[in-house]
């Protein structure tokens, strides 16, 4: 297993976030040369990220999509084809519980088993919310707004 220092874990999933082109383009990624769809997050690591999101607090789908916007600087949204049936997985994996909530929207809580899961899965889940941290800097960064509204002036 191997253990970083927290400057080499925003370093590393900065490099990710750039060799996967999530700079420019659309929220969701984009796609690729060729077409191919790129990812932000490797297999599973959007189900921590939820995960580690909805331990915070109890969120709706749609809360759990802005949270992940707001976390990379307005560079990345997960798709909702996506957020929604990751949802569903920690439901059925025990990981998650409906709590009761007005409207028709699924407020999720984590459960005991989601506590642990995450417990047992902590250097994966920090260099997913490290990957997060790493790309809003690098957005706010080559934000090129300040720059457009300079000359504007």
């Amino acid at each position: 297993m191997r253990h970083f220092h927290s400057g080499h874990r925003e370093h590393d999933a900065a490099r990710h976030a750039m060799r996967h082109g999530f700079f420019g383009g659309r929220p969701e990624g984009g796609r690729g040369h060729g077409g191919e769809r790129r990812r932000m997050f490797e297999s599973g690591e959007l189900r921590l990220v939820l995960l580690k999101l909805i331990e915070e607090q109890p969120r709706h789908g749609y809360d759990l999509i802005r949270e992940i916007e707001n976390r990379s600087g307005g560079a990345y949204a997960p798709s909702p084809g996506v957020v929604y049936p990751t949802m569903t997985l920690l439901l059925d994996m025990g990981l998650a519980g409906e709590e009761a909530s007005e409207g028709p929207r699924k407020l999720l809580a984590i459960t005991e088993a989601g506590r642990a899961h995450l417990a047992e899965r902590a250097d994966e889940v920090a260099t997913a919310m490290a990957r997060l941290t790493a790309l809003a800097k690098v957005s706010a960064r080559t934000d090129a707004a300040p720059v457009r509204r300079a000359m504007q002036n």
